[in-house]
């Protein structure tokens, strides 16, 4: 049986110019600037320069044609000046901001200093070992992570060293240059196969022993998942020491580097140099904001592209190949064109969204106080500027502000909201940070609970579950009240 129904959808279909200007808006400054460069490479009718062509009027309105897939071409189809009217277009159209030589902010630059990794060879090489030792200590070097640990199985470096270096050993040898060698090298714990192990080398290598380092190495070595768990008690019954020998000890402990590879002055490994999308400046009492755009170049549709089309339009006798060529630069032109408007329109969408969100923070980014930090969602500002919520996480996901009190992800703004016991809308930042004051303030030796901290919040006003303290503490890092413990 056959039937007939007549349906209705309504599809939205974004245009090409449209996928390329979420694309950029997306894109945080530098790798901004490298689709820059990609796109003048791959596009010769793109070009840098702000140059000005008198021959023809200004028009700043855009009018692009649909790719004419086929090869022929109506030539009073084709308008020259639409093209080459795009270099009158004003340079604030097309490039983000101006600098002058005596702007504050510079680029940092950063020294490069020689690795962990060969700091540690040229250390090796000061003691006695044969061609075949150095080689397998340089390579269990070569597997140390970086915090200075050795987390791989010696057996497994073992079988590393028969098919990648050709030099068989076995576990023995292996073990022998990391506890003997390896291990005494400077900072002194790296090549610890656990946290254990570099606590109690560093311990052992302390000089001089005191009693209290002697009853650290003694706790590390013979009680460490008891330390580890703060049973104070246990320690003192076990060890037969008194409280107050057990806090010294602590304290040496304590005093010891639990990642030593990160003490390395020379290790770059851990540098990254952020470079801010957007900056917040304070000037006499208002808030001044601008978009960082000292590397990204001004913009213009090539002219000799452009006059290509223009000695086409004027031949009489036209060829197949100059279709086919004149058919090329065309589509070049109008992607040149599209991919400038995009430029144009990627910087409007990122002052117009950050200018709402500073104007929407303003009372924080005047003061620099956290707690004054407004529940705000990614809707709230959708909603002001009139865009869609995609649009306003695209900016928000991946860029950096610098602001007089640090530079941070512009998505840290973002926070849900509660309501307090007087019935207003507090940011959850707001609570978190109660919450690490509270807990910042508590006595060490009793931590509070999560069920105390709960009835501690209530009383200031802020009624939330047990189960949120918890994961608004997990969220701080902040481990639970016996962890927390000390004596």
């Amino acid at each position: 049986m056959l039937k007939q129904e007549l349906s209705l959808k309504l599809q939205q279909k974004l245009s090409p110019q449209q996928i390329q200007l979420m694309k950029l808006v997306q894109l945080p400054t530098i790798a901004f600037e490298q689709r820059i460069k990609q796109e003048m490479e791959e596009n010769p009718a793109l070009e840098e320069g702000n140059e000005l062509n008198d021959e023809f009027s200004e028009n700043e309105d855009w009018e692009n044609d649909e790719y004419n897939d086929d090869n022929t071409i109506d030539t009073s189809d084709i308008n020259i000046d639409e093209y080459l009217s795009d270099d009158e277009i004003p340079n604030y159209k097309t490039y983000t901001n101006n600098y002058s030589d005596d702007d504050e902010e510079r680029a940092i630059p950063y020294a490069q200093g020689i690795s962990f990794l060969d700091y540690l060879e040229n250390q090796l090489s000061m003691y006695r070992l044969d061609e075949e030792e150095f080689q397998i200590a340089s390579f269990i070097i070569g597997n140390m992570d970086d915090d200075g640990y050795i987390r791989r199985d010696l057996q497994a470096i073992v079988d590393d060293l028969a098919f990648t270096q050709n030099i068989y050993t076995d576990k023995n040898e292996v073990e022998n240059l990391l506890v003997n060698y390896i291990q005494k090298l400077d900072p002194v714990g790296v090549g610890a196969r656990d946290l254990q192990e570099c606590l109690k080398v560093q311990l052992e290598n302390k000089s001089p022993q005191t009693e209290s380092s002697e009853l650290a190495l003694d706790l590390i070595t013979k009680s460490f998942e008891s330390f580890t768990k703060k049973h104070y008690k246990r320690l003192m019954l076990k060890h037969d020491v008194t409280e107050e020998q057990l806090k010294e000890a602590i304290s040496e402990i304590e005093k010891l580097n639990p990642k030593p590879g990160k003490s390395f002055a020379g290790n770059t490994k851990e540098v990254e140099h952020i470079t801010p999308d957007f900056t917040i400046r304070i000037v006499e009492g208002e808030l001044e904001l601008t978009l960082n755009g000292r590397n990204v170049p001004e913009l213009r549709v090539s002219n000799a592209y452009a006059e290509m089309l223009d000695t086409y339009k004027h031949t009489e006798k036209k060829s197949t190949e100059q279709k086919e060529a004149v058919l090329f630069v065309k589509q070049k032109l109008d992607a040149a064109k599209w991919f400038i408007e995009a430029v144009t329109q990627r910087r409007n969408t990122l002052m117009y969204t950050m200018q709402s969100i500073m104007e929407f923070q303003e009372e924080y980014f005047l003061t620099g106080d956290e707690t004054k930090i407004k529940p705000m969602i990614l809707k709230d500002i959708a909603d002001r500027i009139g865009m869609d919520i995609s649009t306003v996480s695209r900016v928000a996901n991946s860029k950096y502000v610098n602001t007089p009190y640090g530079t941070f992800l512009i998505k840290d703004l973002f926070s849900e909201s509660l309501t307090n016991e007087d019935g207003e809308e507090v940011s959850t930042r707001e609570i978190k940070r109660i919450l690490q004051d509270v807990i910042a303030e508590e006595d060490k030796k009793k931590p509070l609970t999560d069920e105390k901290l709960t009835e501690i919040l209530k009383e200031k006003g802020y009624p939330i579950a047990r189960r949120t303290i918890a994961k608004y503490r997990e969220q701080l890092n902040i481990p639970v009240a016996r962890l927390r413990k000390e004596i």
